[in-house]
């Protein structure tokens, strides 16, 4: 199965999110799944991308060439996948990935996210798992956007996008049936 993880390239304060991510890295590859990422060694990003690969597991990174050559060839993976674009690393991760999740992150997270949402909503794709990984209730307010927006009618046809959310690790994957 090929996760796809969206999270940050920056340092998060909180470092129970830096530790999460730690975690998932393993587990992904403990349980023989790939993880596929944005494709950067800094942040988040790089700690759930080195946890995997220290475990022994698969790990894609798929970066846009707008970012230098050193940045691009400096990724620690088992494969790159070099796109133009942020909108094309989007759509190849929508388009192979399995199930998705976000890490705690900042509005490129949360862009990832949603561009998954809208494609399961709108049957671009076969509707895949999303889950939004919520200590703390890091993503409580966005959550009840989303519910805001369906009880006032701007989902089409009344049709919610299905999102998961988990606490732990293992309530992560088990949403992701993984």
């Amino acid at each position: 199965m090929l996760i796809a993880v969206f999270c940050a390239s920056s340092e998060p304060k909180n470092p129970g999110y830096k530790q999460a991510a730690v975690a998932l890295g393993s587990e992904i590859a403990r349980r023989g799944h790939t993880l596929v990422y944005g494709g950067s060694n800094l942040g988040t990003m790089g700690h759930v991308s080195g946890a995997a690969l220290a475990a022994g597991g698969e790990v894609i990174g798929v970066i846009p060439t707008l970012f230098s050559p050193e940045i691009i060839n400096s990724q620690p993976v088992t494969e790159l996948v070099k796109v133009a674009s942020m909108a094309e690393r989007k759509e190849y991760m929508i388009q192979h990935c399995d199930a998705f999740i976000a890490l705690p992150g900042g509005i490129g997270t949360l862009d990832e996210i949603l561009e998954v949402m809208v494609a399961n909503q709108l049957n671009i794709i076969k509707t895949k798992p999303v889950v939004l990984f919520n200590p703390d209730g890091f993503y409580d307010h966005f959550i009840q956007q989303i519910e805001t927006m369906g009880e006032n009618g701007f989902f089409r046809s009344g049709r919610h996008p299905d999102i998961g959310e988990a606490k732990t690790i293992d309530e992560l994957l088990t949403l992701c049936n993984a």
